[in-house]
């Protein structure tokens, strides 16, 4: 079996972004795959080659105004020039998101991740874990301490830098991308099968 290729396509305003897609590049790679970052702020012609031939397409960005960044969406409309030959359908798709308050709207900004991956006839890979810090005996150190179920949610004040990142989403964005690189496996050997 080929070795999974996982990209992580995101967008970080003030870091914070940037240290849970290196937490998802480092679960994919953990579980066996090749991982690329990409900053879609800054994404070459060599960088869209890498996601057409990915496998799975993670995407992240903060959570700005209730959605993903300014600079995210100016990606997701260039990426309209692979919807046109559906160059993106039957990969898997995953997403994750920051912002400064415990809600701030992240799950609209998820959804907004898996519209885009519906649009292009991607198969969405949800985070996997029952949520966290929900009774008397869990504590804010939980994996999915936000009880998020579409992908990996963070929550950081907004007075602290990239260091203040919550070690409990550091390791839920790391559960992500071990589930998205053992997905992309298990769908590479079904269509291996077929």
């Amino acid at each position: 079996m080929t070795t999974p290729v996982v990209s992580i396509a995101y967008h970080s305003g003030y870091g914070h972004t940037t240290v849970l897609a290196e937490a998802v590049r480092a679960g994919a790679a953990e579980a066996g795959a090749e991982v690329h970052l990409i900053k879609v702020d800054e994404i070459t012609d060599e960088q869209w080659e890498t996601l057409d031939r990915s496998d799975a397409i993670v995407f992240g960005s903060p959570t700005y105004m209730g959605t993903a960044s300014g600079a995210f969406h100016v990606f997701a409309e260039a990426s309209s020039k692979r919807w046109f030959g559906q160059d993106w359908k039957d990969k898997l798709g995953a997403g994750f998101t920051n912002s400064g308050s415990k809600s701030g709207d992240k799950l609209h900004t998820l959804q907004f991740f898996q519209i885009l991956a519906a649009q292009h006839g991607m198969n969405w890979v949800n985070l996997g874990l029952h949520p966290g810090w929900n009774n008397s005996e869990g504590s804010e150190h939980d994996l999915n301490r936000l009880g998020v179920f579409a992908g990996a949610a963070a929550q950081t004040n907004v007075d602290e830098g990239p260091e203040g990142v919550h070690k409990a989403d550091v390791a839920t964005a790391e559960h992500l991308g071990r589930r998205v690189a053992e997905t992309a496996k298990v769908f590479a050997l079904g269509r291996a099968a077929a």
